[in-house]
């Protein structure tokens, strides 16, 4: 297949974010696992099943933990790990690029941190990479003006620094 749909395509992530799905992974396997299998065989031990409810919920429980579990593994077999610590900084914004912008209506700085989808977090000014906010950032410099259009309609930017940290 050509049209790059195939799952084995290779999606960039962040080191930190590498790090916090393996430890996610960590906590799956060694914590939550052991744990639902003892509920499922206490549950298991009081009896009827069919009208056991804590054995149904712990059942579901270890679905999500199992689906979870090969979830991360996917990502972590497709993870193309990009340390912009490492990478020459031409004041390009790159993936994995964290960037200082002046938004133009009311002068208040933000900054972002442009990351893989497995990371972005709005609220911690995370952006995705293929978000508006990270497409229209990417290849920007210093001292380039941005319009992004977002839901709440459309954002002026100026990029006042990038940082590979």
């Amino acid at each position: 297949m050509l049209n790059g749909n195939n799952n084995m395509d290779k999606e960039p992530i962040t080191v930190d974010g590498l790090k916090k799905i393996q430890n996610e992974l960590d906590d799956l396997k060694n914590n939550q696992r052991p744990k639902v299998v003892a509920a499922i065989a206490e549950a298991r031990a009081h009896g009827d099943l069919k009208e056991n409810a804590e054995y149904h919920a712990a059942k579901d429980q270890q679905g999500h933990i199992e689906s979870r579990v090969l979830e991360i593994n996917d990502i972590i077999a497709r993870a193309n790990v990009i340390d912009v610590t490492k990478i020459e900084n031409a004041g390009k914004i790159i993936f994995g690029s964290t960037v200082s912008v002046k938004d133009l209506e009311n002068n208040k700085k933000i900054s972002f941190k442009i990351v893989g989808k497995d990371e972005a977090d709005v609220g911690k000014n995370l952006v995705y990479f293929r978000s508006p906010v990270g497409k229209s950032l990417i290849g920007k410099s210093v001292k380039d003006l941005v319009t992004v259009n977002t839901p709440s309609g459309e954002k002026n930017y100026e990029i006042l620094e990038v940082k590979y940290i």
